[in-house]
């Protein structure tokens, strides 16, 4: 009993393998669409790895839509890395479109990694990309943010090479800046918001790009900031600190030169002090060389006493009046003091013949 039905098992079980790996389904749905297919060019796509599915399906869609596409060229562009299947549905907008496009043409752009049936369907529906705020300054130093809506319509001659989006937008908004940085004061703008329209479309912004720019229409036109009167203000600012940082050098410069100055006043006391305690030993020198005798001495001594005493008197006369007393000298020479401690012998100054 097991003899005879293991045959039986192997066969279905070879017809199941056989028919899994043959798309035999696939294969009758392309010829009931009256697409000619034969059995081995499916096998040989099993072969090159490459899902019949996606290349007979596409194929039945272009052949009902009129398209004569070879199924060689399908499935060359499935394994360059291609999308077959958007390739087929946009060349069947292009054609109902009445759009120039070939099979070359859409799989190139596929290839390049652009939605092919998106650029067909903005051919025939023009897109409206917004900007973003684009702030500009006129000449008299007010800010102006305007926003833009640009109607584009794709150009699939330029799709392969061209710039996108991001290009048409930076050019845009240059042009708004170029536009509102000419005007002399904001309101002629705000006046005529057609002027930016006017430059923009004028310069030819889509050139080199994957669009063509159909209208330019300005949606918002915002008054900002007054950017002149601040950068017054900042200059101001600014001036005022250099001016600070000047005054502050020279008053640290003139402190600088007030120290100096008392250095060099200690440094002249110095001298004078120096000078002072030669006094005693010149006299010395002066007596015991005979230059002066002990009369003239004393006489010196009996005058500087008298100025001791001078000025006593004018420090007394101060404290009581608050007035200075008569002036004195600035300085007396070393035990000068009359009759206090050190001072010589005081003598009558000689008299006179004739007294």
């Amino acid at each position: 009993m097991l003899l005879f039905w293991l045959p039986v098992i192997l066969v279905v079980l070879f017809l199941v393998i056989l028919l899994n790996f043959i798309p035999v389904g696939l294969w009758i749905s392309a010829w009931a669409a009256g697409v000619g297919v034969s059995i081995f060019t499916l096998v040989g796509m099993r072969l090159r790895r490459v899902p019949p599915a996606g290349i007979i399906l596409p194929l039945i869609k272009a052949y009902k839509a009129g398209l004569d596409v070879a199924i060689d060229k399908l499935e060359a562009h499935f394994l360059a890395g291609g999308n077959v299947d958007r390739v087929i549905d946009a060349l069947i907008a292009a054609q109902r479109a009445n759009i120039n496009l070939t099979f070359e043409r859409a799989a190139a752009i596929d290839l390049a990694g652009r939605n092919v049936l998106e650029a067909v369907q903005m051919s025939v529906n023009p897109k409206v990309i917004e900007t973003p705020i684009v702030a500009a300054v006129a000449k008299d130093g007010i800010e102006l943010k305007v926003k833009a809506r640009v109607t584009v319509r794709a150009n699939i001659d330029r799709l392969v090479g061209g710039a996108g989006e991001a290009t048409i937008i930076a050019r845009v908004g240059e042009g708004i800046v170029t536009t509102v940085g000419s005007s002399n004061t904001h309101k002629e703008v705000l006046e005529n918001p057609d002027r930016i329209s006017k430059t923009v479309l004028g310069k030819g912004l889509d050139a080199g790009t994957a669009f063509t720019i159909l209208s330019i229409d300005i949606a918002d036109v915002d008054v900002g900031r007054n950017i002149g009167a601040q950068l017054q203000v900042d200059q101001a600012i600014a001036d005022k600190n250099i001016a600070e940082a000047k005054a502050a050098e020279r008053r640290f410069a003139a402190m600088a030169r007030e120290q100096e100055m008392l250095a060099m006043v200690q440094e002249m006391r110095a001298r004078v002090v120096e000078a002072e305690a030669e006094v005693p030993r010149s006299l010395a020198a002066a007596l015991r060389e005979g230059k002066i005798g002990v009369m003239d001495y004393y006489t010196m001594q009996n005058i500087l006493a008298d100025t001791a005493m001078r000025q006593a008197i004018g420090q007394m006369t101060e404290g009581q009046t608050g007035r200075p007393g008569p002036g004195a000298p600035p300085s007396s020479l070393p035990g000068a003091t009359g009759g206090g401690p050190g001072a010589g012998p005081q003598r009558p100054a000689p008299a006179r013949e004739g007294t």
